[in-house]
């Protein structure tokens, strides 16, 4: 199966743009994979961003590389969540961005007959919950600025059935879906945009401890890739910066898909 190469490696390229200068950037799962990417990609653009995760080292690591501002925090827990966006709020004066990034993809969620409660509901708290707790936090602050875009993480799982389930992921996913189209709507009239983020399959640190073990489960996914390889995060940081500009001031609760024809493909090239 031929694939189209990936992009050129992004540290070798100066930005082009920089639709964001002055904003302030708020990015959940800063530390790695879309996150970390997605930090660097605001940042270029001229953003001041606060990167929150749960793992100090990477998060601080990556606020350092752009002279943010990190925050240690549990996104399944309100007032640490609070603190974040008031902590952006505090240093630099606006919540332009709020992209609600954290999530989990654990071997344990997995069928439905082999998925136990404890596990549904670990997936459900970091990857629904967090989103509405975000999303709670920062709207007041974009509210009382009337703008300010909201870019919640889901996948194309939610809009696509797998055999391969990890139900619990795909469950908070659609909620995701759901939740972004209602805040989209409740408050465009406000100036603040939601949008969910639907990427496909994005070579990333979760992605490769999921299939490294396993190349057949990897490969029977890679065949439904009309583009014949997993994405890069530099390729999804690319669509979040777009979303987080004004170039998407159209754009508004919307499910925007980076899946490399994933979900428009039935029969894909050899």
């Amino acid at each position: 199966m031929t694939s189209t190469p990936p992009p050129s490696d992004p540290a070798e390229e100066q930005p082009v743009c920089r639709r964001l200068v002055g904003r302030t950037a708020v990015v959940t799962g800063a530390g790695s994979g879309i996150g970390l990417a997605s930090v660097r990609r605001l940042a270029s653009e001229g953003a001041h961003v606060v990167c929150a995760d749960i793992d100090g080292d990477s998060g601080k690591a990556a606020a350092e590389e752009v002279d943010g501002t990190f925050v240690r925090v549990d996104v399944t827990a309100p007032e640490q969540v609070d603190a974040l966006f008031r902590t952006a709020f505090d240093t630099y004066g606006s919540v332009d961005i709020a992209f609600n990034n954290a999530g989990i993809s654990p071997p344990e969620d997995d069928s439905i007959l082999d998925t136990g409660l404890d596990a549904w509901r670990r997936v459900q708290e970091v990857n629904l919950t967090s989103v509405y707790l975000c999303c709670k936090a920062a709207l007041p602050y974009m509210r009382q600025q009337r703008r300010g875009s909201v870019i919640n993480t889901a996948s194309f799982v939610a809009r696509m059935g797998a055999a391969t389930s990890q139900i619990s992921y795909t469950a908070s996913k659609g909620g995701v879906l759901a939740l972004s189209r209602e805040l989209g709507v409740q408050f465009a009239r406000e100036g603040i945009r939601v949008n969910a983020l639907c990427p496909g399959p994005v070579n990333t640190p979760l992605l490769r401890e999921l299939f490294a073990k396993d190349p057949e489960r990897a490969a029977r996914r890679l065949v439904h890739i009309p583009l014949g390889r997993f994405a890069e995060a530099t390729e999804v940081a690319a669509a979040v910066a777009f979303l987080a500009s004004d170039d998407s001031s159209f754009v508004n609760a919307t499910d925007f898909l980076v899946d490399g024809g994933i979900s428009g493909a039935y029969v894909t090239p050899l």
